[in-house]
């Protein structure tokens, strides 16, 4: 197995909440490996290449997502998680950005919007979609009657500028994911809406691209609840698609639908 192959196993894993091994037997760490068995092999000549050695998973890499956890699972606050966060070693990803870019809105308003990372200017000002994707943003939430300075919030699966805006790696997304699941569970949201195929991946597993996914309704656990989900096109694949705007629309409409089912029928209005 190769080191990439290996990793997006324990992604994999960490997404689907495997984060301990458990036997029937505990192990030993302490004890002295076993000396290989005795073969009997017939003489090579000379000129016959050495076995070249298997690479070993990076162990930083396991302990890296073992540390996210831990800090994760200790915040009792909002304010926690942003301080354990911040104090994280995440490695190059945040050597290499300027701010932790955590949240930005109203969580009281319980409808929670998920995006990929931070760009350029979200990486400078220290707070998600801020930049012409958030501003287109800002444009689609007034459309159903949402704002985030009275009832909506929004983050990031990935918390620190990857370099070049490139896509997150597998590595990078399984040491922030344990932060946006806690995250998640103190938001405590109504409704989620996912932003753009990454979001989908990571927080829904969803393989199939965001065209497919978008605007079929799928739900989340948080605690004892199960939350509705929306996953729909980011803004920055809008500013670049626009004539996709019309799917966007019709998401839209669908979570203000959803959003009068739950209590909520001022937003509604906005979308008639």
């Amino acid at each position: 197995m190769s080191d990439h192959d290996a990793l997006g196993t324990l992604n994999w894993l960490v997404e689907a909440g495997a984060d301990e091994a458990i036997g029937e037997v505990a192990a030993n760490r302490f004890a002295a490996a076993a000396p290989p068995p005795q073969t009997v092999t017939a003489i090579k000549p000379a000129t016959t290449a050495a076995p070249i050695a298997a690479k070993a998973i990076p162990q930083a890499m396991g302990d890296a997502v073992s540390n996210a956890q831990a800090l994760a699972s200790s915040a009792s606050s909002l304010a926690e998680l942003k301080a354990a966060m911040e104090g994280f070693d995440a490695g190059a990803l945040k050597r290499g950005a300027s701010n932790t870019v955590f949240a930005d809105g109203t969580p009281a308003g319980r409808i929670l919007f998920i995006g990929e990372a931070p760009g350029r200017d979200e990486d400078r000002s220290g707070k998600p979609f801020v930049g012409r994707a958030g501003q287109l943003l800002d444009k689609m939430l007034a459309s159903i009657g949402l704002d985030r300075s009275r009832n909506a919030y929004i983050t990031n699966v990935i918390n620190w500028r990857p370099p070049d805006n490139r896509d997150p790696t597998p590595e990078e997304a399984a040491m922030c994911l344990p932060f946006l699941r806690r995250h998640i569970e103190l938001a405590d949201p109504l409704l989620i809406v996912l932003l753009g195929a990454v979001a989908g991946r990571h927080v829904m597993g969803i393989s199939e691209g965001i065209m497919k996914s978008r605007g079929r309704w799928l739900e989340y656990r948080v605690g004892e609840r199960m939350v509705p989900v929306m996953p729909t096109l980011h803004p920055a694949y809008l500013l670049r698609q626009p004539a996709h705007k019309k799917l966007a629309w019709r998401d839209l409409q669908a979570i203000a639908i959803r959003l009068e089912s739950l209590g909520l029928p001022e937003l509604s209005s906005q979308s008639n």
